[in-house]
């Protein structure tokens, strides 16, 4: 049951987005005005939806000298403004399953760069786990997401975040959990048994 629970919450069954919902979503971007590539780009990801969980790829480097933002003072830094931004994403991300699974420090060297001017020098690499496109486009429509997103490129010198469909994820907690569980049942099982086996036997005389 406890499984079964964790997979219904974590797991979207409702299958890929409709044109209408689709439509919907597209409205709500074209009166925020966004350009029109990035427009398109929106539009052919939802219509193209799978109605699989996706990853969201970030690459990050920190503004170490942000601009000053309202609401805060002019000593602000680039991690108060990320702050304020998750402080809006994090319930918006937690109520629909979609969880931050990797988080990790650049180290400083650019192995390998080709053919994109100013792609080095990553602060911060992230993968953000989404049940779907569905819910991706719920959290990017909320009234609230436009003014927060401001203070998210604040606080960035340079960011790019692109969208990746596993072919191969062997981390998803849904496999995790099926096999804590049927390790746990199994444990629990032989614990049982050997004190079943070990309990006195014979007749009395």
């Amino acid at each position: 049951m406890v499984w079964a629970a964790f997979v219904v919450w974590y797991t979207d069954f409702g299958g890929p987005l409709s044109d209408a919902e689709v439509d919907e979503v597209l409205a709500v971007l074209q009166k925020r005005g966004l350009d029109s590539e990035r427009f398109a780009q929106f539009e052919r990801f939802l219509r193209e939806d799978t109605g699989r969980q996706f990853l969201m790829v970030n690459n990050i480097d920190m503004n170490e000298s942000p601009p000053p933002m309202p609401g805060f003072g002019a000593g602000a830094t680039a991690e108060d403004y990320n702050a304020h931004y998750m402080e809006h994403m994090y319930p918006q991300l937690f109520s629909r399953a979609c969880l931050p699974v990797f988080l990790g420090e650049g180290l400083g060297a650019d192995v390998d760069v080709a053919g994109i001017d100013g792609a080095y020098g990553w602060d911060l690499a992230a993968l953000f786990r989404y049940k779907s496109r569905r819910a991706f486009a719920e959290i990017i429509t909320h009234p609230d997401m436009n003014a927060r997103h401001a203070y998210k490129l604040a606080a960035m010198t340079k960011t790019i975040a692109y969208p990746v469909e596993s072919l191969l994820y062997l981390s998803d907690p849904r496999l995790l959990l099926f096999l804590v569980l049927g390790l746990a049942t199994a444990l629990l099982d032989l614990v049982l048994y050997r004190n079943g086996s070990a309990a006195p036997t014979g007749s009395v005389a």
